[in-house]
């Protein structure tokens, strides 16, 4: 049986974005079956393939986040070069950006100008704070919008510093939110027969996570604080020490709080006046806490997690990356996906999270060389002949 075409077969991504969260967007485009093509500066590319570490030369940052692209380079600097962008924009579906907020429209390829030349075009920029606003002139790095949102405000022990999550996840959350505001797009386009600006602040998206603690602000004119590994509306919430490592325990009514009790063979703790509603556990949290977690620690957290299983309590172990990456229950959902690589060799890669059952995509191609695909997007979406692209290579556009 032929194998389903992707969501998105058919349409084509003109990829100008560089280190994550567009690069991440167009990957999950790539991944749902629509022709991604990466333009990037002719001899230097994407900003991480220069990051460390590398494997056969290839920086496994950049291999992370643009499987399935094909690479063009374009010297944007150059008036040929743009006069090819146009070509191409007019010849795609979507055009994704990252530059600093204005930085396409002193180029003459902003969302203006070229939906004058392709109504049906869909333009997704991706800022740090967005094209309005007083701060709209700040350019944006995970970091700084992680600070700037108010999740490193939340992140960490009450005693510490502040701290980022573990992960770029500003950026990642805004490539999620560039791909389904794209995707939104697209299906509004099947209505209207244009395409629209798409704009997505980092800002903005890490804000919109704020979502139950800023309503506690909102509600009760609090600030909300570090907790470490704690619940603000949840007990137990969090992390305990076992014997011999971490596990997650997650209680979050008072028929769980039941089951855990007689899971932990403390029955009895599930009928304590201080801890018999999920508003007393919160408010009496500085003497249940204690008391779990000495209760915890008499025995390995293999134990536990099989008594709590049994009892139907949602528990977890924290598991290192490594381990997850070996993972034999993501290995089945086909979520840890091996690829050919021309230089790197076998490239191991996190899969597909978004399961469609009757079009599914895929991880379907290793990333690109730098210009790997040059001359056969130049020859194909745009007829040009060898010479050409032979003279464009000379002139160094491209």
């Amino acid at each position: 049986m032929a194998r389903a075409k992707g969501p998105l077969s058919g349409i084509r991504v003109l990829d100008l974005t560089r280190i994550l969260a567009g690069p991440f967007c167009a990957m999950q485009l790539a991944d749902m079956g629509a022709e991604v093509i990466k333009v990037e500066e002719p001899g230097k590319g994407d900003d991480t393939r220069s990051w460390p570490p590398f494997v056969g030369g290839e920086a496994t940052y950049f291999m992370a986040v643009n499987r399935g692209k094909q690479s063009l380079t374009l010297n944007l600097k150059a008036h040929e070069g743009r006069a090819l962008l146009r070509r191409l924009a007019r010849k795609s579906d979507v055009l994704l950006e990252n530059f600093r907020t204005g930085t396409m429209e002193k180029l003459g390829l902003g969302y203006a100008t070229l939906a004058k030349a392709t109504p049906r075009l869909v333009y997704c920029a991706v800022s740090g704070f967005g094209e309005s606003g007083p701060e709209a002139h700040r350019g944006g790095y995970d970091l700084i919008v992680q600070a700037e949102s108010g999740i490193m405000d939340l992140t960490g022990f009450p005693d510490g510093p502040p701290v980022k999550v573990g992960n770029s996840i500003a950026d990642l959350v805004a490539g999620m939110a560039a791909a389904q505001g794209v995707t939104l797009a697209l299906l509004a386009r099947q209505r209207t027969r244009r395409g629209q600006k798409v704009e997505i602040a980092m800002l903005d998206v890490m804000a919109s996570l704020l979502t139950y603690q800023a309503g506690i602000h909102f509600g009760t004119g609090a600030r909300p604080t570090r907790r470490g590994n704690a619940h603000p509306s949840i007990v137990p919430y969090e992390v305990f020490r076992a014997a011999d490592a971490y596990l997650a325990l997650g209680v979050a009514n008072n028929s769980l709080w039941e089951r855990c009790c007689a899971a932990l063979e403390r029955p009895e703790l599930a009928r304590d006046p201080r801890w018999d509603t999920e508003a007393r556990r919160v408010q009496h949290r500085d003497t249940l806490i204690p008391l779990l977690n000495e209760i915890l620690g008499a025995r390995t957290a293999d134990e536990w997690l099989k008594r709590l299983e049994a009892a139907g309590v949602p528990a977890g172990r924290i598991r290192s990356v490594p381990e997850v990456c070996a993972s034999e229950h993501l290995k089945a959902r086909g979520m840890i996906v091996t690829l050919p690589h021309p230089r790197a060799g076998q490239v191991t890669v996190m899969g597909v999270p978004i399961r469609l059952h009757a079009t599914p995509g895929r991880a379907a191609a290793p990333p690109p060389l730098l210009g790997q695909h040059t001359e056969p997007v130049l020859r194909r979406v745009l007829g040009l002949r060898r010479a050409e692209i032979a003279r464009l290579r000379e002139a160094k556009v491209v």
